[in-house]
């Protein structure tokens, strides 16, 4: 099982990622070891996840939503 995440940072900002372990990954970010983005940006809380059965359809996910502008990423979490 994968998962596409969006998390929201203190400063306000989104970051998009995928995992197969969405606590571990949390944590890895909250311990500024989980990505270049969320070392530098304090990460506050997931505020969004999908689950997809295979790593392939996940990064498809993630690529698509990371291309999306931020307004479009935050009206897909109100949808949740």
């Amino acid at each position: 099982m994968y998962y596409v995440y969006i998390v929201q940072c203190e400063d306000a900002s989104l970051y998009t990622g995928i995992t197969n372990d969405i606590e571990r990954r949390l944590k890895e970010h909250k311990d500024k070891i989980g990505g270049h983005y969320t070392a530098s940006h304090k990460v506050e809380k997931i505020i969004y996840t999908e689950t997809f059965k295979t790593k392939n359809e996940a990064l498809k996910r993630e690529a698509q939503i990371k291309g999306w502008r931020r307004e479009k990423k935050l009206d897909l979490v109100k949808r949740e």
